[in-house]
């Protein structure tokens, strides 16, 4: 997929970046109000599968997920 033309793709990587800590799929909803919950999760999976980002399910519930920048982790490690 050309990850480099898309707007969503760039605006999660953005946010991801920019924290500290791991957002929940919730929050970044809340963050990106233009697209819809399907879309946003459906990237995350896909930067997920791509080994872009981290992402750990928290929940029971569809969708109960949070997401972690890859770097910023391994920072903390070292």
């Amino acid at each position: 997929m050309a990850f480099g033309r898309d707007i969503l793709y760039k605006k999660i990587m953005d946010l991801i970046n920019s924290t500290q800590e791991p957002l929940e799929t919730k929050e970044i909803e809340q963050m990106l109000p233009k697209f819809s919950r399907t879309k946003i999760l459906y990237r995350l999976n896909n930067l997920r599968g791509d080994s872009k980002i981290n992402g750990k399910q928290v929940g029971s519930g569809k969708g109960a997920w949070i997401w972690w920048n890859i770097q910023s982790l391994s920072k903390r490690k070292s």
